[in-house]
């Protein structure tokens, strides 16, 4: 079976970093930070949170990790050319999620313990829920391909490799991929209990780093077999290469301390896209801005890239998004790509000496073909992907938008 190549057609965002891809990349380039104290909810933690404001849900009724996905999913599916319908094409869609995949509602919880009955609205919302099935119905998509993977921080990433081994083995012509999560209370304070989260904004890689802030948002990539999307007329520039999946099997929440887990992961995406790591112009990291993770990630990047490879963390611009973290990165290391530089890595001040090497401090011109972005997750949980694009698009001038 010849090889088939996987083009990225479309992409979508919405976080704390901006409403859609124009908003972030304008935010990017002047080194905004949309933090504050959380309003969705009531909490009496004192964290800064990405929270999303202005925004406008398509459906009020439903849950907001279902809107948001819907948001970015439009966006993307304007930019792929398929606003007007997906004609005869085979679609599969698949999502990652954290949050959307439990019943987050503490009011219930209280509700029904103290009188032993309560509304049931939350129970309903949580029903339909499903972020896969969610964006299907919404798109009025009949598929048999429809998946919401849950597998922590990496399952944005995760969703985006199902979606691409579809496409791989012919099960359909394209694929809505990418992650989505809300910022809840649950969460919030369950890492809170971790004590793992940040009361000042978070400072991946930096020396003097004091952990993470939460964030909510949607990444959505629209992937096609490339013949098929030159069949309707695109000239694809952006591509899937590889993918890689690796288990530490060490601890619950704490990653491998020698990294090994996420070595094999990266080898292992190197290795689909048949590249060596000098062929890697910059890595869009993990970095959650906590001490474990940090520590473990820089030591691989590293020892995998050389200390000389341009890398940084986009959690300083929208938190750390769970679920939704994979497909934005995947998003924002396009665009890195696309457009030729990435930003600063927001919070990054001092060098840690343990960790020996430092993202970029400064908005950095990108000339090489194929970027990587990571994603570390609670269970042991490390994924990968390689992006490239088309050579001829080497030494572009960056732009901000389209």
């Amino acid at each position: 079976m010849p090889e088939t190549n996987i083009a990225i057609t479309g992409l979508g965002a919405i976080s704390a970093c901006g409403n859609n891809i124009k908003d972030t990349l304008r935010n990017f380039s002047c080194g905004a930070r949309n933090a504050g104290k959380v309003s969705l909810f009531e909490s009496g933690l004192d964290y800064p949170v990405f929270q999303i404001n202005n925004f406008t849900p398509l459906e009020p009724i439903a849950m907001r990790t279902l809107n948001l996905a819907f948001q970015a999913t439009q966006e993307a599916i304007v930019e792929a050319g398929f606003e007007n319908g997906f004609g005869n094409l085979r679609v599969g869609i698949c999502l990652g999620t954290t949050v959307a995949s439990q019943l987050n509602d503490i009011d219930f919880y209280r509700v029904y313990r103290e009188k032993g009955s309560a509304p049931l609205d939350s129970i309903d919302r949580f029903l339909k829920g499903n972020l896969a099935a969610g964006v299907a119905k919404s798109l009025k998509i009949q598929t048999r391909l429809c998946c919401t993977i849950v597998n922590a921080c990496s399952s944005g990433t995760d969703a985006i490799g199902v979606g691409v081994s579809w496409l791989r083995n012919d099960y359909c012509d394209m694929v809505i991929a990418g992650g989505a999560d809300e910022l809840n209370r649950v969460p919030l304070d369950g890492f809170g209990s971790l004590s793992v989260v940040s009361k000042s904004l978070c400072a991946p890689f930096d020396r003097d780093r004091a952990g993470l802030n939460l964030g909510e948002g949607a990444g959505i990539l629209i992937l096609e077999q490339e013949a098929i999307a030159r069949e309707w007329g695109k000239t694809p520039t952006l591509f899937l290469k590889g993918y890689g999946l690796a288990a530490d099997a060490y601890h619950l929440t704490a990653p491998r301390p020698d990294g090994s887990g996420l070595e094999q992961a990266l080898e292992r995406a190197l290795g689909e896209a048949n590249i060596q790591p000098k062929d890697v112009a910059f890595v869009n990291a993990h970095g959650t801005a906590t001490k474990d993770n940090d520590l473990v990630e820089g030591k691989v990047l590293a020892r995998v890239f050389g200390q000389k490879i341009k890398f940084l963390s986009t959690k300083g611009f929208t938190g750390h998004t769970l679920g939704a973290a994979g497909g934005l990165e995947a998003v924002f290391t396009c665009l890195g790509l696309r457009d030729g530089w990435i930003p600063a890595s927001p919070g990054f001040l001092n060098l840690d000496p343990e960790i020996g090497i430092a993202p970029v401090n400064q908005r950095t011109q990108i000339n090489g073909n194929y970027a990587v972005s990571t994603s570390l997750a609670f269970g042991g949980n490390n994924s990968a992907l390689v992006i490239s694009r088309h050579p001829a698009l080497s030494g572009i001038a960056p732009v901000l938008s389209r």
